[in-house]
């Protein structure tokens, strides 16, 4: 039974996204501790990568920020394990394909069920290579997390049929980070998800404010937010937590 889906059991789910070790690890441990008890029903770990070609300036920055403290997968994975004494709702990692094979695949994925990591999402993974990881993932009971683009168009149903966890609906093109409005007609989208899967399918990329958050979770099951939580550590540093914690629990309370 995939713990995922009770990120999803009290109402519309709110997602966050942190990246590991921006500014460092205390301080997203901190802010991984505010957000959830704030509401936040699963939190996306970031782990940093030099390229991240799905992110926006934002993340990118904070990639930047958190190689540059000098943030390794072991530290992170160590990191996680502390948290998990305490943490209890699902997280997962979001990270590139490259980073695991490095690592090594299995080495990596047998240690995401040893710390307790739910998921992984890869938006670099084009679904006709998920094989690449999907058998050993399953065989470690770590949901991989499929993503659907507006411009998946008619392999929605065949990525809807396959999928694990959550569905990771992408709002709009182009990359993460704020936008101002979302003109995605994502309600046809999600129609297609809930005819040929029962998993619940979140939205995310571009939402930053309350009325977004509760216009996306109105047609799907959650709103999944990064760069706006970035900014706040961008902006706030080490003091960011308590901003972090305030801004879920606004964003939490739009979704009830």
């Amino acid at each position: 039974m995939s713990k995922i889906k009770s990120a999803f059991e009290n109402g519309k789910a709110f997602i966050a996204f942190v990246t590991c070790g921006d500014p460092d690890l205390e301080t997203t441990a901190a802010t991984v501790r505010a957000a959830a008890e704030n509401g936040a029903d699963l939190i996306e770990l970031g782990i940093p990568f030099s390229d991240p070609t799905a992110e926006g300036p934002v993340i990118q920055g904070a990639n930047i920020r958190a190689l540059n403290g000098g943030v390794t997968t072991d530290k992170i994975f160590t990191f996680v394990k502390n948290l998990r004494q305490d943490v209890k709702i699902p997280m997962v990692f979001m990270t590139y394909a490259n980073v695991i094979f490095s690592y090594g695949t299995e080495r990596f994925i047998s240690a995401c069920h040893d710390i307790g990591i739910d998921g992984l999402i890869l938006p670099d993974l084009p679904f006709e290579e998920k094989e690449e990881f999907l058998p050993v993932c399953r065989e470690y009971g770590v949901d991989l997390i499929s993503l659907i683009a507006p411009t998946s168009e008619n392999r929605i149903a065949m990525i809807a049929k396959e999928a694990d966890g959550f569905l990771y609906i992408v709002s709009s093109l182009g990359v993460t980070g704020t936008r101002s409005e979302i003109n995605t007609d994502l309600s046809s989208i999600v129609d297609v998800v809930r005819h040929n899967t029962d998993i619940p399918c979140a939205i995310g990329f571009g939402i930053s404010t309350p009325g977004q958050a509760k216009k996306m979770a109105d047609i799907s099951d959650g709103a999944i937010v990064g760069s706006a939580i970035i900014k706040l550590l961008e902006k706030y540093g080490k003091n960011a937590p308590k901003y972090v914690g305030e801004y879920v629990k606004s964003m939490k309370d739009a979704l009830r």
